[in-house]
């Protein structure tokens, strides 16, 4: 079934009810609404929350460049915004979504790829794409 954004009085008090740390920013994870498979983890402002939840694409806020940035506008491995949940204390977002691609800058599909094990970390899944070819830079 297509999300399907709502009213624009109910986003606005929606949006009231989500907690911001200082810097204006709530964590927000990237969840595959098929399988359960975490995704990623990045951080939305109340202006990225507000275009995920109006427009159905998901878009997070990049703390590096301080801007919005959109998911997939480089690499072309969007996000598309099946349901979105906010957790009881309203301090996180779980974004269930439809991921086309890799979601992890490494060419991974998962950013979740090392495991902790008595021997250091194991990585668990190699690149599916060369980072390069996503985004379109020399390596």
């Amino acid at each position: 079934m297509p999300y399907t954004p709502p009213a624009p009085d109910v986003l606005d008090s929606m949006l009231t009810q989500v907690s911001y740390d200082k810097a204006g920013l709530v964590a927000a994870i990237a969840q595959q609404h098929d399988t359960g498979e975490i995704l990623m983890i990045a951080w939305m402002n109340q202006e990225a929350l507000r275009e995920t939840l109006t427009t159905g694409r998901v878009c997070y806020y990049s703390r590096s460049r301080q801007n919005l940035w959109r998911k997939g506008e480089t690499s072309g491995q969007i996000q598309r915004l099946v349901e979105a949940r906010l957790d009881c204390d309203g301090d996180a977002v779980l974004l269930l979504v439809e991921q086309t691609g890799v979601a992890c800058h490494t060419g991974r599909r998962s950013c979740f790829y090392q495991a902790f094990t008595p021997d250091g970390l194991s990585i668990l899944s190699a690149p599916e794409i060369d980072p390069a070819q996503l985004y379109h830079t020399h390596a």
